[in-house]
């Protein structure tokens, strides 16, 4: 890694297995994590003994969380929460509800065919019950059943996913009504809940957060075209930018600000990562981050990266990156004044600056 401040340079390399994303952040004295990301593999099988769920030693919850709004329609939400900040499109067959009225009640609502099919929370504020935002791990498990394996029944298909040590620690799922699930995202640092990503088994078979075996026939959401792509990439870019801030907020610094330059270049940067088939803060064609912020005359005092490949989406793009202390000191890092967030596809690229004052 090459480390960036007025004319020093300082390079240093660690490679971490098992942990997520890139990140690159120039200043001086300061060490880097580079870390590659692993896709979740699918596995049909044809004929096989009936899979048999695990029992759970902890009674089923009762909805009277967030989590009651899976299956309601977009007008109750709206009567309980008004009309939506923006809506996003997703890669998933459903519609991202934002609401960011403040960054403490943060919340995203999945909206497909009229009914709410998945709910993102990572502000604090929200009700998730049985969890709360900021919960210690020893907490979740002192009232929940966590196990490496859980099934789905959809019709006439069955469909079991497998957590690895590292899905475990770091996106445990809890089953908590016949039909919904929560992803829990933990923040490995401080041992508690970082966001909850709340779904029915049909949004969870589809996003294929797990290692997955399958019997009968595989769901998946509709193809996406590439006009439908860019806005769902402008979107995501968008919700990275939100939850970036949200989680600064709870760690006591400030918000970052927009910076549409900025923006464009971490843009042209996740894309050309997805034409050229390479996954670096340096470009073939374009060089590292300090090249091509100078070549699209942005100024700054300092600059860092975070660089993430093959999520669901950016918002677990961005509890990858908090699990890096790499990425996580570029996020959390008080200096940085801006923020351009650029997603192609499944390419996503954070650029911070400090402007020169």
């Amino acid at each position: 890694m090459r480390y960036f401040k007025g004319h020093i340079f300082i390079v240093c390399l660690v490679i971490i297995i098992l942990l997520i994303g890139l990140n690159e952040i120039r200043q001086l004295n300061k060490s880097s994590i580079p870390v590659a990301n692993l896709e979740t593999s699918t596995e049909h099988v044809d004929s096989q003994p009936e899979l048999k769920q695990k029992e759970t030693p902890s009674k089923k919850e009762k909805l009277t969380g967030i989590n009651s709004f899976i299956g309601l329609t977009s007008k109750e939400v709206i009567q309980k929460f008004g009309e939506p900040t923006r809506i996003d499109p997703s890669a998933y067959d459903y519609e991202w509800w934002v609401y960011k009225n403040d960054l403490s009640s943060y919340v995203q609502f999945g909206v497909e065919n009229d009914k709410v099919v998945t709910i993102y929370v990572v502000g604090e504020n929200i009700n998730v019950f049985p969890f709360k935002i900021g919960e210690s791990v020893e907490g979740i498990l002192e009232k929940h059943s966590i196990t490496p394996s859980i099934e789905v029944k959809l019709t006439d298909s069955t469909y079991r996913f497998n957590l690895t040590p590292q899905d475990m620690l770091t996106k445990p799922v809890v089953k908590v009504d016949n039909n919904v699930y929560a992803q829990i995202y933990i923040d490995t640092i401080t041992e508690s809940v970082l966001s909850i990503r709340y779904m029915n088994q049909e949004t969870l078979v589809k996003l294929k957060p797990y290692e997955l075996v399958y019997r009968g026939t595989l769901r998946t959401a509709q193809d996406v075209s590439a006009a439908k792509w860019r806005e769902i990439e402008k979107g995501s870019a968008l919700q990275i930018f939100d939850v970036t801030n949200v989680l600064r907020s709870r760690y006591g610094l400030p918000p970052v600000l927009w910076d549409e330059k900025t923006a464009e270049v971490a843009y042209m940067h996740s894309k050309d990562m997805n034409e050229y088939n390479y996954f670096s803060h340096t470009s073939p064609t374009a060089g590292g981050l300090s090249d091509r912020l100078k070549k699209n005359d942005i100024f700054f005092k300092m600059a860092g990266e975070n660089i993430a490949a093959k999520y669901v989406d950016g918002l677990a793009a961005v509890a990858g990156w908090v699990n890096s202390a790499g990425h996580r000191e570029t996020m959390f890092n008080g200096e940085f004044s801006h923020l351009g967030v650029g997603v192609y596809e499944r390419y996503f690229t954070q650029n911070f600056i400090e402007e020169w004052s």
